[in-house]
């Protein structure tokens, strides 16, 4: 599928579901994330993904997270919905729910924990592009499927007639760079671009954008990729150095996070920003330890989000 069959760009949340303190799904803050992401002028919003906890919601929670999204979401940015599961079969399902709700796009990893083949990685996307008639992002996550999808596959992959884009997060800046090399002119590519190396990868063989797992960088990556887009470097840089410092001070190279397990330090650090995220569940644990959290409100300070917009109405 060409690049241009699909506006997806710049920086996306991949967003948390905000559950209660009591377990139930929270509608009221989900809508409220939502309006206050669009109030952020994000350029796109994924839906049921890893930070969306889909592993721990019912397939009925599952379908109304998708269908609240839409709801708040629909014309003014893509919304892409995670189709997460173990089978071709139960992601055409939840596939076939997105497009019928009118959703801009589906998402899914590779099957998790059945580590499959190369082989067997494209034809369980095969199979799901000729069930659902949408544009499908492959998600390339070996931190938690435990496979990594080699360049070679995802240039298969682009092939395929619904493939629009790839979220590629296994962190490894070489490959991504050869991953948009080789498929640029095929399909999108998200990778971790918001810095001078991303840049010039970006400039030099394309690169869409990042999808961040909360998009509490949103203050300085949106602006850093208007600014890319118009040509305004210096600007970028800018922003880039303020992004950089908030993951740098957040997340660990491999993607785990450095003061809890990543969505639950996620929701802690909304907490403390006043934004609606929500609790975990079952089977993540919140952040609770006293010094953990004073540890974690400095680094947003050194980061300078405290500072920042960062509320939404209720």
């Amino acid at each position: 599928m060409s690049p241009a069959a699909v506006s997806w760009r710049g920086y996306w949340p991949a967003a948390p579901t905000p559950f209660t303190a009591e377990g139930s799904l929270d509608e009221a803050a989900w809508r409220a994330l939502l309006r206050l992401y669009a109030g952020q002028g994000v350029h796109g919003v994924l839906v049921n993904g890893t930070t969306g906890e889909w592993f721990s919601q019912t397939p009925e929670e599952r379908r109304r997270v998708a269908e609240i999204a839409v709801e708040e979401l629909a014309g003014r940015v893509p919304v892409v919905i995670g189709c997460g599961a173990f089978t071709a079969a139960e992601c055409a399902r939840y596939g076939e729910h997105a497009r019928a709700v009118g959703a801009d796009g589906i998402l899914t990893t590779p099957p998790p924990y059945v580590h499959p083949s190369q082989e067997e990685i494209y034809a369980f996307y095969r199979s799901l592009t000729e069930a659902v008639d949408l544009p499908l992002m492959v998600y390339n996550w070996p931190r938690g499927t435990a496979v990594d999808i080699t360049v070679d596959t995802l240039s298969r992959l682009a092939d395929l007639d619904n493939v629009a884009a790839v979220k590629d997060s296994s962190g490894d800046e070489l490959k991504v760079a050869d991953t948009c090399a080789a498929l640029a002119d095929r399909v999108q590519v998200f990778g971790r671009f918001i810095h001078r190396r991303g840049m010039a990868v970006m400039a030099e063989f394309g690169g869409a954008g990042n999808i961040d797992g909360g998009a509490l960088g949103a203050p300085f990556a949106v602006p850093f990729y208007e600014s890319f887009w118009t040509g305004d470097l210096d600007r970028a840089r800018e922003w880039s150095a303020r992004y950089e410092r908030l993951v740098s001070l957040l997340v660990n190279g491999d993607y785990s996070s450095r003061f809890a397990s990543p969505t639950s330090q996620l929701k802690a650090a909304m907490r403390l920003l006043g934004q609606p995220g929500g609790h975990v569940r079952p089977p993540l644990l919140p952040l609770q330890d006293p010094s953990d959290l004073r540890r974690l409100s400095k680094a947003l300070d050194e980061a300078g989000l405290h500072s920042s917009s960062c509320t939404a109405e209720r």
